[in-house]
């Protein structure tokens, strides 16, 4: 007879951060819209919510405090829509035919909230939220184990499910065709470039790996972008004691 043996654990398989980076993409359709658009990827393992969530909340309350600031000091020297990255977003969305005035990118909406106060959702949220109003940079996370494939940023063709939110109840919403949107192989995970993220890759409060996108256009420099990227990095750093960040740059060169 066998004898019985205890089951053994098998460890959780390294990130491959090198796969997923290289695997990402933005389609060429998308630099014909912004030539001048860059995308900045982070990707991040090894966060642990447990050990963390002391710093993760201090760390946030002390960038959210110096980003309402910051806001406050802005919107108090120039009207909102007038702001330089601001403005440059609300004309990239005019180019693929949504309307500014109703559909506010993420830095624009986050900046307007600051000056009042921003939203807490999580410390990984706030703690994004609060960089992309003090770097001036629309700026997205999402939970990688929500992932099917890697992030692809491509034109809709109308059909890719949404799963989102309305009334309070979960639905799937479709993208208008033509529309911008990060997606990967199972449907949208953002919609209008940087507008609304879905539910199935959200940050939750046990997140463990993630992928951040920082989306820049001119006036943005390459060297505001990576400064808003080595922030966001030093951050998750501080996470856990086995966090590990890659970044990846894509442009139209």
């Amino acid at each position: 007879m066998a004898a019985d043996h205890e089951p053994v654990d098998q460890p959780t398989p390294a990130l491959d951060f090198d796969g997923f980076l290289a695997d990402c993409r933005v389609d060429p359709e998308v630099f014909a819209l912004r030539p001048d658009y860059r995308s900045l990827l982070l990707v991040v393992d090894g966060l642990d919510p447990e050990a963390a969530g002391a710093h993760a909340e201090s760390a946030a309350d002390e960038l959210i405090t110096a980003a309402e600031s910051h806001a406050s000091s802005l919107l108090a020297a120039n009207p909102v829509t007038e702001l330089p990255h601001i403005a440059a977003w609300r004309e990239a969305y005019r180019a693929f035919g949504a309307k500014p005035q109703r559909t506010r990118n993420s830095l624009e909406a986050l900046t307007r909230r600051a000056e009042s106060g921003l939203p807490r959702v999580n410390a990984l949220t706030d703690i994004y939220n609060a960089i992309s109003v003090l770097h001036q940079i629309p700026l997205g996370g999402e939970d990688l184990a929500g992932y099917v494939g890697t992030a692809h940023l491509t034109r809709a063709a109308g059909d890719e499910d949404f799963d989102t939110v309305s009334g309070g109840d979960p639905v799937i919403e479709h993208p208008e065709p033509g529309e911008v949107i990060w997606r990967d192989e199972a449907g949208v995970t953002c919609r209008r470039w940087n507008w609304r993220q879905g539910r199935r890759t959200a940050l939750q409060e046990g997140t463990t790996s993630a992928v951040f996108i920082l989306d820049a256009l001119a006036p943005m420099t390459d060297a505001d972008l990576d400064a808003a990227g080595t922030t966001l990095a030093n951050e998750l750093a501080r996470l856990g004691t086995g966090v590990r960040v890659a970044s990846r740059v894509i442009g139209a060169e």
